[in-house]
């Protein structure tokens, strides 16, 4: 086959591709959702010691019957309470432009699973606890807007700044999306480094089709320029994984280094600090991609699938 032949050809695949995708999207647009944002925050903010029992009937599920009431009613009139509340309502007066991105989510999680009923969607403040900004059921969707206040936030001056700068209203839709990623998904082995990149890959890769209207940095909570850095440098991190003998290992200091949440990722090399984090996660998502881009597998089957048919079937080449 000549070359021009074979470019022309690719072309056309990769114009069908397209055509697909946008004849989804189309049809993905139509489809009704209806639902409203609850600001138990606001409701909360406003409330008198009076009001609490017209508040624990409307949100059962926010109120533990272990705790009395007077443990809310100081909450009602706690100081700290009504700062916290006050700069979410600067943040959020209103909720139009992330509600539209949650229609949006909800469009894409019922064309690709019919069984999907939209949630009972919820906003709440819950102290700056950052390791549980989003709770997702099968009914309700609960987000803790004091954790999306802005990178730098008073309230977050005491918070690593690797974590802090994913504290803004651009993450809230990503930190959904994987709070359901992570339902769909099912994985028996999490024992190597591969299996937990192609785990991350996975709730990644889920955030490709759901919220395809978000940037890939915001999908993973890179930076524009730590997402060049990773792109750019796709070939030696894979040849480190390589060289290293890692992707099969078992070593539990592996996921510390490459996966879990952190300033910069561990080679034990110069480039270390302008390194991301979480380069491992970047890498799976790399692998799950080629591995749906060779298959055009369901992503619900693809979140399925164990580790070791994703990486063999994959074939993934990192990019030059």
């Amino acid at each position: 086959m000549s070359l021009r032949i074979f470019v022309l050809l690719m072309l056309s695949l990769v114009f069908v591709s397209c055509n697909e995708d946008s004849k989804a999207e189309e049809e993905i647009s139509k489809i009704e959702v209806d639902f409203v944002v609850e600001r138990f925050d606001k409701a909360y903010a406003e409330a008198k010691p009076a009001d609490l029992p017209k508040l624990k009937q409307a949100y059962p599920f926010l109120f533990s019957k272990h705790v009395p009431d007077s443990v809310w009613i100081d909450r009602i009139n706690d100081t700290l309470q009504d700062q916290l509340l006050k700069e979410v309502g600067k943040v959020y007066p209103d909720f139009k432009e992330v509600k539209e991105d949650f229609k949006k989510l909800f469009q894409h999680l019922k064309y690709y699973d019919k069984t999907f009923d939209v949630p009972r969607v919820v906003t709440l403040t819950n102290d700056v606890d950052y390791r549980n900004k989003t709770i997702v059921t099968d009914s309700l969707l609960l987000i803790a807007l004091d954790n999306f206040l802005g990178e730098d936030h008073e309230f977050y001056q005491n918070i690593p700044r690797y974590l802090a700068k994913n504290m803004q209203k651009d993450q809230i839709i990503p930190e959904v999306s994987e709070a359901y990623a992570k339902k769909y998904t099912y994985q028996s082995n999490r024992r190597t480094l591969l299996d937990e990149m192609i785990y991350y890959g996975k709730l990644l890769y889920f955030k490709d089709v759901m919220i395809p209207f978000k940037s890939d940095a915001e999908k993973i909570g890179y930076t524009e320029q730590e997402l060049k850095w990773a792109e750019a440098n796709e070939s030696q991190i894979w040849s480190y994984f390589i060289e290293k003998e890692l992707l099969f290992s078992t070593d539990n200091k592996l996921p510390s280094r490459f996966i879990a949440e952190a300033p910069y990722s561990k080679f034990y090399l110069e480039l270390d600090n302008e390194s991301p984090g979480r380069l491992g996660q970047y890498i799976g998502w790399q692998i799950v991609r080629a591995y749906a881009n060779t298959t055009n597998e369901n992503v619900l089957s693809i979140l399925e699938q164990e580790p070791e048919e994703i990486f063999n079937k994959a074939k993934f080449k990192p990019k030059k």
